[in-house]
């Protein structure tokens, strides 16, 4: 199920969403909460059904490595952006800071996995965080905060899910069409 990224964009997205979704109470967080994890299961239904069972092998042991320094450096930032954040009495940033490191990796990422394409959620998870920052800095409430950043933040985790599955499902049909 994690064909292509797939199921990690999948399931960030989600986490995004559940972010996105504290702005809000009761039922209303109920349905979206539901609605998120719909979103989550169908992109992964989806990569499992319609990827072929090639995509999202095991990649070099070089670019693996590449891969894990360029993770371990963005969960190290992620800690970091927690800890100075919470001890400066600013918890509201964690997640527009977080998000724009996050964006920030794809970029080598985008290199390692020779995938230009995922410079399109680096920009707008950067852009993402960019908003959340506004948000807080127009002294908009935390909530607000959390709402932009994680809309938009999962919307792009998901779109780009979708348009791996879409992508790669179509270049295996024409491939098997040839």
């Amino acid at each position: 199920m994690f064909k292509s990224g797939v199921g990690f964009l999948a399931l960030f997205g989600l986490g995004w969403w559940l972010l996105a979704t504290s702005a809000f109470g009761g039922t209303a967080r109920l349905v979206e909460v539901v609605v998120g994890c719909a979103v989550t299961l169908a992109l992964m239904l989806a990569a499992h059904r319609l990827l072929p069972p090639s995509a999202g092998g095991p990649f070099p042991a070089d670019r693996r490595r590449r891969f894990n320094q360029i993770n371990a450096l963005q969960w190290l930032l992620i800690i970091a952006i927690a800890v100075v954040c919470a001890r400066a009495g600013t918890p509201v940033l964690i997640p527009p800071l977080v998000a724009i490191v996050v964006g920030l990796h794809f970029l080598p990422l985008a290199a390692v996995f020779e995938q230009p394409r995922l410079r399109v959620p680096a920009v707008l998870l950067v852009v993402a965080g960019a908003s959340g920052i506004a948000v807080w800095l127009a002294n908009g409430p935390d909530e607000a905060v959390r709402l932009v950043v994680g809309g938009i933040s999962a919307l792009c985790l998901w779109g780009m899910a979708l348009w791996t599955v879409t992508g790669v499902a179509s270049a295996a049909e024409h491939a098997a069409g040839e």
